[in-house]
């Protein structure tokens, strides 16, 4: 068959451009999900590696992600967020693959973080949680050292598989990010979901990992605190009644207690956050984040 000389100058011309295209693709490649990350946001970083890899290590916002692989070898995650004090702006990823081999790869991409805005609101609570008296500072001072160490706990792996889901099945009644004031004083920024709950509705495990907290707690009441891998957790507050033991090991879905009003709270309702390296992170985002499952 013969070909036309437009068809054949085209066809040269393709095949000139291969080699150029091959040399020039990165070893890595890097995508992120949501496309568009905010203060407060959870985030899935995808990486994607033409070479064999035995470990992926990255380095955002002065944290370190320990990346894991796929059921495609080629295609590693790291789950991480920002928190929602952070200051918008661009933050460099750093990320560094060890080969088969031995040797070490590196690539760096900037990911910009925006602002998000949130509302501002006014609470009435008993004068005792506002300015709690000197009989009660050295409890806060105890319940302080063991919620620390329980935000220390290190779990190398990922624990949870699969997409995070709401613990209880009711409405939103106060959204992540609000900017609180206790009797007229600005106490705390919202870092948690508050759902609509009657006391002794049931609450679940968000999704599987490991019970590093389940006690009560002057501030948060009767409050679980589940260890998801990677210092990557979920907590869950003002319970009426707690259903694990710190050490356990829980199943997504797997009930935990009873909702309540424990703590100080200014009614019966669920209060719940997510936590990753000290940063809190908007549960609700969480919850809609597509994550795979562990191979």
């Amino acid at each position: 068959m013969q070909l036309s000389r437009r068809t054949f100058f085209a066809l040269v011309l393709t095949l000139a451009t291969l080699p150029l295209a091959a040399a020039t693709a990165k070893p890595i490649q890097l995508s992120w999900t949501p496309q568009n990350i905010a203060t407060g946001s959870p985030c899935l970083f995808r990486v994607e590696i033409a070479s064999s890899v035995s470990s992926l290590l990255g380095t955002w916002q002065g944290h370190g992600i320990a990346f894991f692989p796929s059921t495609d070898p080629h295609v590693w995650y790291g789950l991480a967020g920002v928190d929602v004090e952070a200051k918008p702006g661009s933050y460099t990823l750093a990320l560094e693959a060890t080969l088969a081999d031995g040797k070490l790869i590196h690539e760096e991409r900037d990911v910009l973080v925006q602002q998000a805005h949130y509302k501002t609101e006014s609470l009435r609570v008993p004068v005792r949680f506002v300015q709690p008296d000197a009989e009660t500072l050295p409890r806060i001072e105890a319940d302080r050292k063991i919620k620390d160490a329980a935000f220390s706990h290190e779990t190398p792996e990922p624990e949870w598989s699969g997409k995070f889901i709401a613990p209880i099945d009711s409405t939103v009644s106060e959204g992540f990010g609000t900017r609180r004031t206790f009797n007229g004083k600005l106490a705390s920024v919202h870092r948690g979901l508050d759902y609509h709950a009657k006391p002794g509705s049931p609450v679940f495990a968000a999704n599987s990992g490991e019970v590093v907290l389940a006690q009560e707690l002057f501030y948060e009441g009767n409050c679980v605190i589940i260890d998801h891998g990677q210092r990557f957790m979920t907590l869950y507050m003002h319970l009426s009644r707690l259903d694990v033991t710190e050490g356990e090991k829980v199943k997504k879905g797997q009930e935990i207690g009873l909702s309540g009003a424990t703590g100080r709270a200014t009614g019966p309702h669920l209060h719940t956050a997510v936590r990753w390296q000290g940063a809190y992170l908007d549960p609700a985002q969480l919850w809609a984040l597509p994550l795979p499952s562990m191979p």
